[in-house]
């Protein structure tokens, strides 16, 4: 994919596997920081995960979450990223893979990720019912003084147009954050 292939306004995960150096995982971990900090600064960032090496496995998983293509592109083509790909040049063995997931699939991890394990279908609709749900009434108990009398079809637009954005970029992202252990244990 390229960054012409999705419209600038869709989120983006961006999903990069590296194999780090025998003996150089407590400078990685330091780099890891680094980088935590740095996205914090960049406009339009959204999260970040790590996967940690399981089973003597030597292989990291950086997941990032950015609000638009534009977002991300900005951070890719950086000088804070590049400067930071310098002081990780000696501690990594191969960059396995560099993924750019667009849309909403960033809820939850791509399923055609292959060292990413999606959570169970039934764990992602019982965390989106038990945050769509309050959400959606919320909004619902808000909007009512003024579209009370408004047609049921203009209501539920009205209502989507918030519970959509919120859900994506406020609710979700920290929902899936504080519920991570239980999502993918």
């Amino acid at each position: 994919m390229t960054l012409s292939d999705s419209p600038p306004t869709d989120p983006v995960t961006l999903v990069v596997r590296r194999r780090i150096r025998s003996g150089q995982e407590g400078a990685y971990e330091a780099a890891l920081t680094r980088l935590s900090e740095l996205l914090a600064r960049v406009p339009g960032f959204r999260g970040t995960g790590i996967l940690r090496p399981s089973g003597g496995s030597r292989e990291y998983t950086v997941v990032a979450r950015f609000d638009s293509l534009t977002s991300a592109a900005a951070w890719e083509l950086s000088p804070e990223r590049t400067a930071w790909l310098d002081t990780i040049a000696d501690l990594v063995d191969d960059q396995l893979s560099f993924e750019r997931q667009p849309g909403l699939d960033f809820w939850f991890t791509p399923p055609a990720a292959p060292t990413l394990r999606q959570p169970p279908r039934w764990k992602m609709a019982v965390l989106t019912l038990l945050v769509l749900y309050p959400v959606s009434v919320g909004i619902t108990l808000l909007l009512s003084p003024l579209t009370g009398g408004w047609p049921l079809g203009v209501r539920a637009l009205a209502q989507m147009l918030l519970v959509v954005p919120a859900m994506t970029y406020l609710f979700m992202p920290v929902a899936t954050r504080a519920a991570g252990r239980w999502l993918t244990p």
